[in-house]
């Protein structure tokens, strides 16, 4: 049996299985040793799965998650894990998960849409291109990070509806001093953009929003899709962001001549078609 497991920033999915077959599964909080250390880590796995999950026979742990892109990150969560599982573990990126889900042996242009945002082109077997996502701060183009960011800098600024304005603040109890404290003192400021940008997902009808969203995926496009040679091949997107304005994003992808081959939330299906026809990573 092995444990194959993908996070994001705000939750991080399990799946028990042997070759195809799903034995087990869970949901616990997302996972990320930039914002995390190996104590959190493992602490957070521990209280977030059922016991049986740690009682499993287990081959190997496969986790793809964001902020494991490099080799002192990868580490930290590996560390994690083996010690929770007691058993070997592989950590790749999940831009990593976002290639091998969507595409598995083939080629094409995998796009993550979600808590923040991600490209490269997998050529079915490595990631040969990939432009930086470059974080919440310098980058994210296209994310419910940087819908936030946009959408409180122009509240901040007055540029925001004061109609909208008005409800955000109401909704959810703030105001400008708590926005501050929100994005520069307290811990986890991505989870705070990403519920700023789920406050938008009820006023989309509303022609400041709709125009907003639509710059963003513009921004991603542009400055990720555009940077690979994508009329070669076909485009997909993974994340919770590409399903929920899907009609939007196929509106953007179509100015930019684009016809997108797919898009679904997770890429966990595909995940496990993948390792049900693999021994071990081999990035």
């Amino acid at each position: 049996m092995k444990l194959i497991a993908k996070s994001g920033s705000s939750k991080t999915e399990w799946m028990i299985v042997e070759g195809t077959h799903l034995i087990d599964s869970a949901v616990s909080e997302g996972l990320n040793p930039f914002f995390q250390n190996r104590r959190d880590i493992s602490r957070s796995i521990r209280l977030g799965l059922p016991s049986v999950f740690f009682k499993r026979k287990l081959e190997t742990v496969y986790f793809y998650g964001a902020g494991c892109s490099s080799a002192e990150k990868k580490d930290i969560m590996k560390s994690s894990l083996i010690a929770q599982f007691r058993t070997p573990a592989e950590v790749e990126s999940d831009l990593w998960a976002a290639a091998r889900g969507l595409f598995i042996d083939r080629t094409g242009i995998a796009c993550i849409l979600g808590t923040g945002s991600n490209s490269c082109l997998y050529d079915g077997n490595e990631i040969v291109e990939n432009v930086k996502a470059a974080g919440y701060i310098l980058g994210d183009e296209g994310s419910f990070v940087a819908l936030g960011k946009m959408f409180l800098s122009d509240v901040l600024k007055g540029f925001a509806p004061d109609g909208l304005t008005d409800a955000f603040y109401r909704e959810n109890g703030l105001d400008s001093h708590a926005i501050m404290a929100n994005v520069y003192d307290l811990p986890f400021p991505h989870r705070f953009l990403m519920l700023t940008a789920d406050f938008l997902a009820g006023y989309t009808d509303d022609r400041y929003v709709h125009a907003l969203i639509m710059q963003n995926l513009r921004n991603f496009f542009t400055r990720n899709v555009c940077r690979y040679e994508y009329g070669k091949y076909p485009v997909r997107f993974v994340g919770k962001m590409a399903v929920r304005y899907a009609d939007m994003l196929r509106d953007v992808a179509g100015e930019f001549n684009i016809a997108i081959d797919r898009i679904q939330e997770s890429p966990m299906k595909g995940l496990i078609e993948y390792h049900a026809g693999k021994n071990a990573l081999s990035p």
